[in-house]
């Protein structure tokens, strides 16, 4: 899951790399990370955040207890339901786009030129939320059937359709970034089109039941309302965070938006392969009522997800410069921006680890159909998120921002470590002191190298494009080899974090 990520991830860079150089990072730009933050977020609600965790749980129990036509049944009730309640979020979205955009970014009002354009395109951009949410649907079935491979490739094509708009369409819109808005909408329809063969082969392509009685739908709508809120804080967090960005100067989201796209990189890389790959393995490990293959899983989880998350946050932070410019210094987006958005990359990095521990720590309760207990650790995040973006705004401007996300994200990751230790759903295998240590040094060799190798930034600033492409390759060459190489010294064997997901 993590290869096909990745190609999807680095397709995102080629779109990311397209729109820096056509559009910059100015009004035209922050309108539409705006508006595309909108539907994003919401996706997050209906798709693949708190409606998976409410839902996979669900089917994985029925699937290894009740026969196959009450298992239809179940995903026909929940895609039904799921369709209608899309359809009016979304007429209700594109009907109320100026309102959302004053609540979401107020900032935009004292310039209407910014505010009509990102109008327009949220009200382009809100179906968006139809159609992904309905591919999250597609692949919570295909990846409790331990079909990875469809939702893992699927992403891909969002990214496709933006690189065609930004560099074969733009010219034919007036302003040219309503290509961008449209690229979304397309995405949306070819993500969807590609679930429907994989449903069909399996036997689950879905049919129209509305049958809001039905017990299982009924358990997925219960687990799904607090649940919108526990899996969405960083979302939340995001949202609010553009809203203090809106007031800042002209660009800060956009720099906010191109660091948060390389944070995500090893985040979804990492975290979202190991959450997905973990949901349906916990639930069935709880459904079967095996405790000890549980705790194991959490542990197998955890140490992968560490031994990958420390050397990424270490070389996001020491590359930061060299990955923006290489990736985005062109055209349009200038030194100023590549400083501004290092900044940024470098604060976000501080929270990393935590960000993908998260990814691995919340299946741990939904697995179990516990949602109170990440609901009440998302309110406390949310919180003090907020107050580090008060403090930290004044002096830092958007990388202050950035770093509150970061902190709130190790904060969420331990409340959630301390809440499974208390609930005795899992207790540390043994040696978690030493493995904790050799990654630790195996880290700082790996960023001591990177560090002299990668030299001064002004370098970076002014060297052409195959220069900074060849050189950054060296550098993500050489910190592989030395981290690998002080691993293997160490004692550490691939075969030794290998599990098979169960069929």
């Amino acid at each position: 899951m993590s290869s096909l990520t990745l190609v999807s991830r680095l397709l995102g860079y080629v779109r990311d790399f397209c729109i820096a150089r056509v559009f910059g990072a100015g009004l035209a730009t922050d309108a539409f990370f705006v508006a595309f933050r909108i539907p994003n977020l919401l996706r997050r609600l209906f798709g693949e955040g708190a409606f998976s965790q409410a839902f996979v749980p669900v089917l994985a129990e029925a699937r290894a207890s009740q026969p196959a036509e009450e298992v239809r049944a179940l995903a026909d009730c929940v895609a039904t339901v799921l369709l209608v309640a899309l359809v009016a979020t979304a007429a209700l979205g594109v009907a109320a786009a100026p309102a959302i955009v004053w609540v979401s970014a107020p900032g935009f009002a004292a310039e209407p030129e910014k505010f009509a354009l990102t109008v327009t395109m949220l009200r382009i951009t809100f179906p968006y939320i139809v159609f992904i949410s309905l591919v999250a649907f597609a692949a919570g079935i295909l990846n409790t059937w331990s079909r990875f491979a469809v939702p893992a490739v699927t992403p891909a094509l969002l990214n496709v359709s933006f690189i065609v708009a930004a560099l074969g369409f733009a010219d034919s819109f007036d302003p040219p970034v309503l290509a961008l808005a449209w690229a979304v909408f397309a995405g949306g329809v070819a993500q969807l089109a590609v679930q429907i063969p994989a449903l069909a082969r399996i036997g689950m392509l879905p049919r129209w039941r509305f049958d809001l009685a039905h017990a299982g739908m009924r358990r997925v709508l219960a687990l799904m309302a607090p649940a919108v809120f526990g899996v969405s804080v960083a979302q939340v967090s995001l949202l609010i965070n553009t809203i203090f960005a809106s007031f800042l100067a002209t660009g800060s989201v956009s720099w906010l938006y191109y660091a948060d796209r390389l944070m995500e990189f090893p985040a979804a890389l990492l975290g979202v392969a190991l959450g997905t790959i973990l949901l349906p393995s916990l639930a069935r490990a709880h459904a079967g009522a095996d405790r000890a293959e549980y705790g194991r899983l959490l542990d197998w989880g955890l140490r992968l997800a560490l031994l990958l998350a420390a050397p990424a946050a270490a070389a996001l932070a020491v590359l930061a410069l060299p990955l923006v410019a290489t990736l985005f210094q062109y055209g349009r987006f200038g030194e100023a921006d590549a400083w501004a958005t290092r900044e940024a990359v470098i604060a976000y990095s501080v929270g990393l680890v935590g960000m993908i521990l998260v990814k691995v720590l919340a299946p741990g309760f939904y697995a179990q159909q516990n949602v109170a207990t990440p609901v009440r650790i998302g309110l406390v995040t949310l919180a003090a998120t907020q107050a580090m973006n008060a403090a930290f705004i004044v002096p830092l401007k958007h990388a202050g921002l950035a770093l509150a996300i970061g902190l709130g994200a190790c904060l969420n990751a331990a409340l959630l470590y301390r809440g499974l230790r208390r609930a005795g759903a899992y207790a540390p295998q043994p040696g978690w002191g030493a493995f904790a240590l050799k990654t630790a040094a195996a880290t700082a060799a790996m960023s001591a190298a990177l560090w002299f190798a990668a030299g001064e930034g002004a370098w970076w600033l002014a060297a052409g494009a195959a220069a900074r492409v060849a050189r950054l390759a060296a550098l993500v060459a050489l910190g592989v080899l030395v981290y690998g190489a002080c691993l293997a010294a160490l004692g550490f064997r691939l075969r030794d974090f290998s599990r098979r997901a169960a069929a």
